[in-house]
């Protein structure tokens, strides 16, 4: 039976309960856990998901993200950092661009429209662009991706990036990645903003069919 943590009410996992497992609890599986520890504490990730927890009892409900990210590079010593961000977060990206200039973290950075590649070049029709028949770049994420790996970043940073989109760029990232931030132009960028109103101003505008 596959996972379905999201529905569970008995939450196990969180209180060091051993058993009373619910029939779709994935703790069934010790296996899966056993290789899951292994790859935490093996030589290649160790060090970085050691710091990560510390860093989250040292910042807890005091440090907004950003400053979770910045400590989290200059503990692990990252010595080039990539930033991978969507044409509209360019205030946002040369604000961190700045705070992390101050803090000498050195930043590389490519924007999604990187390449300047009309949509018509990979199949987007006129009519499925935003303007049609109007020049309107691609977003081009695996090339971003690339021009991070090129720079040879030690850790990447996404903002803003589209649904599908990010997808593309952290599949084809050499390097480890954190999101700062998500674009939702309808939220405010705050996405969780349709899921506490599901039931208030947003109910019947979450159904696909509408």
């Amino acid at each position: 039976m596959d996972a379905k943590c999201s529905i569970c009410g008995v939450h196990a996992c969180e209180k060091g309960l051993d058993d009373n497992f619910p029939a779709f609890c994935p703790m069934y599986d010790e296996e899966l856990y056993k290789k899951a520890i292994e790859i935490v504490t093996s030589d290649k990730y160790e060090k970085f998901y050691k710091t990560s927890t510390k860093i989250e009892k040292d910042g807890y409900a005091v440090w907004p993200r950003v400053k979770e990210t910045m400590v989290l590079i200059d503990r692990m010593k990252f010595k080039k950092v990539g930033l991978a961000f969507c044409g509209g977060f360019i205030k946002e990206a040369r604000i961190l661009s700045q705070i992390f200039k101050d803090n000498n973290i050195e930043l590389v950075s490519a924007m999604c429209k990187t390449g300047g590649i009309d949509k018509t070049r990979v199949g987007i029709e006129e009519e499925n662009k935003c303007s049609p028949n109007e020049y309107e770049p691609m977003c081009n994420p695996v090339a971003q991706a690339m021009v991070l790996n090129k720079a040879k970043t030690d850790f990447n940073i996404v903002m803003g990036l589209c649904v599908g989109h990010d997808s593309l760029f952290y599949k084809h990232s050499d390097a480890l990645c954190t999101t700062l931030a998500v674009k939702d132009r309808v939220t405010g960028h705050n996405p969780c903003v349709a899921l506490y109103c599901y039931d208030g101003y947003f109910q019947g505008r979450l159904d696909l069919d509408k």
